[in-house]
């Protein structure tokens, strides 16, 4: 799956935990209540759950106490028992108290129980259903079973409810994505940036999908049209050279590899991709600079680059060469053993 700017994925955020406290009839139950909310503010949530009990004995409203004690267990992370104190805030409140409903089914979520948490959030949402989190929330939960379908429909209600966000027109195109609707994906990328020109970052996720779809020529298009704005970018020159490649255009590619060190030299993974295009390319001399920008900056890979120009040095019967390359590659790496061993073999079949 693309990774996109504002991912939700994993993410389940508990919604507001609001402190009721309602009217009581009697003043000993509201001074309770009190004084465990600020137990509860102040992060002790054992003593707070027990004055949220002694305030239920003294005729607290039971929706507010169980969401109460509930939240408390929540903090304290005993979900089980959380989970137990919001059904019984939805039950006294006869299922209308939404903000218990939400908070059970983050619940359901943290325990893997994942229909529970489907269903939960579909009673809440009857009650609140222009809370656009709760759409993306019961998205989130739908994945998780592996209903891409329902995924799809909860997301598309939260778009319908604000297509301005611009996480959610990303969370939209992923879950399209995810049902292989690649139209709609590009359509709804396209209707985002449309709205929000300032959002390059679009156009670079429209060329990866374009690549998931092996569109690679729409997908350089959008690599180039967003480097058009930002044309430093050096990540997204690296996408456009990876696409190339994969549309045989490795020659173009290895051009824009080099643009790219020449703007972040320390940007290894360049330099390796690089030196390895050159060398399969038989531009030797091109595949060994790479592999030193590589090893100038520490990485590990480059040493493989260096073995295999000395190998081809070595099978062409050309040993002095093979050595230097080898010799430079120790300049970098001289604790390497198998470069060492490599040497000596060298060395003493000559």
């Amino acid at each position: 799956m693309i990774r996109t700017k504002r991912a939700l994925k994993g993410l389940i955020i508990l919604f507001a935990f609001v402190l009721a406290i309602p009217a009581f009839a009697a003043q000993s139950a509201s001074d309770v209540m009190d004084r465990a909310n600020a137990l509860y503010r102040e992060g002790r949530f054992k003593q707070a759950i027990t004055l949220y009990r002694k305030a239920a004995d003294r005729g607290a409203d039971p929706v507010a106490v169980s969401f109460n004690i509930a939240n408390s267990y929540y903090q304290s992370e005993k979900y089980p028992e959380a989970a137990a104190s919001y059904r019984k805030a939805v039950d006294y409140s006869n299922g209308t108290f939404a903000p218990a409903l939400f908070n059970m089914a983050s619940v359901y979520f943290r325990l893997k129980q994942f229909p529970e948490c489907v269903a939960a959030y579909h009673r809440a949402l009857k009650l609140e259903p222009n809370n656009i989190s709760g759409w993306l929330y019961l998205g989130e939960a739908y994945s998780k079973t592996g209903d891409k379908i329902g995924a799809l429909k909860a997301v598309e209600k939260a778009y319908a409810l604000d297509k301005s966000d611009i996480s959610i027109v990303y969370q939209l195109s992923e879950a399209n994505i995810a049902v292989d609707d690649f139209d709609r994906a590009v359509a709804v990328i396209r209707e985002g940036y449309t709205s929000h020109p300032e959002e390059m970052d679009f156009l670079v996720y429209l060329g990866d999908v374009f690549r998931l779809q092996k569109n690679y020529e729409q997908s350089a298009g959008a690599y180039r049209e967003a480097l058009s704005i930002r044309p430093d970018d050096v990540n997204t020159m690296y996408k456009l050279a990876d696409v190339l490649v994969e549309d045989n255009k490795q020659f173009v590619a290895m051009d824009i590899l080099n643009n790219v060190l020449q703007i972040k030299p320390d940007f290894v993974d360049a330099a390796i991709f690089l030196g390895n295009l050159a060398y399969d390319a038989k531009f030797l001399e091109r595949a060994e600079s790479a592999y030193e920008i590589a090893a100038k900056h520490g990485n590990a890979e480059a040493v493989y680059g260096f073995k295999n120009l000395a190998y081809d040095a070595h099978a062409q019967k050309r040993d002095d060469e093979a050595l230097r390359i080898l010799n430079l590659a120790l300049k970098y790496y001289p604790d390497d053993a198998t470069i060492q061993v490599d040497i000596l073999d060298l060395t003493s079949s000559q």
